[in-house]
């Protein structure tokens, strides 16, 4: 489920689980006997509640000093935060958090469909922050399916390549832009995170990037890739040496990939839990500030809201601007 990364990505979780049809209250229409409610991670029945005792997923809980890069590929999420703000989103959407100075949100999985399975696969993606950006104001940025850019390269063979560019451009295209304190609103970061679908037997050239831009391939789906010289199993990650172009072969199956590519921030780093500092005196510091102000109170009636069954894509932000996918 989780994977290692480095600097400037702190973590990255891929959850998959195949949930059965929903109940009334938008939880899985079947049995939680057996399971570990409040910390259900074991994978009974290949999906599991986390934290959620209802409905599946991770209720209220506070960050400081980091941003979650949260791609929905199957299935929605429903947010709701600790300045009022609130989201659902899913389908290849993904949500940008600068968590900041601090915040507190849930993140739940409803399970929309009453008459037939609601299958869930998702990755989160933690982002440092520089020091000089910790303590900034808490921002979300909702970069939807439809605004995301998708570009199909048709290698010699005729083998189709498909690239999803959540962050960092290739060739004319250019995603939309993420907050404007992330690591990753700097050109000099050169960061970058795509899906990278190949056909089976596909082959892809990897552009070159600057020196000292560090870059991870995770392999999520398929027989394997073949990175340079070097054979990679499916469910495996691989560092990338040297920055030049490097070519990827697929297997003898559909294979996906996750790229993740940055400039390292080259600072201290200081984690405990949900916070990311760059010393342990901070870190002391932030369960003191979320002690004394929990990080703007808590405006939902519980700890793990979910929006109406009915309700579409959307987007309430902070400053109470309205949005939804066009």
């Amino acid at each position: 489920m989780h994977f290692e990364t480095s600097d400037p990505f702190l973590f990255c979780a891929h959850h998959f689980d195949e949930y059965p049809e929903g109940n009334d209250e938008m939880g899985p229409n079947a049995s939680l006997a057996g399971r570990h409610l409040g910390r259900d991670f074991a994978g009974k029945d290949n999906w599991r509640m986390y934290h959620g005792r209802e409905v599946p997923g991770f209720p209220r809980h506070p960050h400081r000093g980091f941003e979650t890069v949260t791609v929905v590929r199957t299935g929605m999420l429903d947010h709701s935060d600790s300045m009022g703000a609130a989201a659902r989103y899913g389908a290849g959407d993904v949500q940008w958090l600068t968590a900041g100075g601090g915040i507190q949100h849930a993140e739940m999985f409803p399970l929309l469909r009453s008459d037939s399975p609601n299958p869930l696969e998702l990755f989160q993606i933690w982002l440092n922050l520089p020091a000089s950006d910790k303590l900034v104001d808490p921002h979300f940025t909702m970069l939807w399916n439809e605004k995301i850019p998708r570009v199909v390269e048709e290698d010699d063979a005729g083998k189709i390549v498909e690239l999803t560019l959540a962050a960092g451009g290739y060739g004319d295209h250019t995603p939309p832009s993420p907050p404007p304190n992330s690591w990753a609103s700097r050109a000099e970061a050169d960061v970058a995170i795509w899906s990278i679908k190949m056909e089976a037997g596909a082959t892809f050239q990897m552009p070159a990037v600057s020196e000292g831009t560090e870059r991870s391939l995770y392999v999520h789906e398929g027989a394997g890739v073949r990175v340079g010289d070097t054979d990679v199993p499916n469910a495996r990650r691989v560092q990338l040496d040297g920055h030049g172009p490097i070519e990827l072969a697929a297997g003898g199956q559909q294979t996906e990939i996750l790229l993740l590519q940055g400039r390292p921030i080259g600072e201290p780093v200081a984690k405990r839990g949900p916070f990311v500092m760059n010393s342990q005196q901070e870190i002391r510091q932030a369960y003191l500030d979320y002690q004394r102000t929990q990080f703007g109170g808590w405006p939902w009636g519980e700890n793990d809201p979910v929006h109406q069954r009915t309700k579409g894509r959307f987007a309430r932000h902070i400053d109470g601007r309205f949005e939804e996918p066009t």
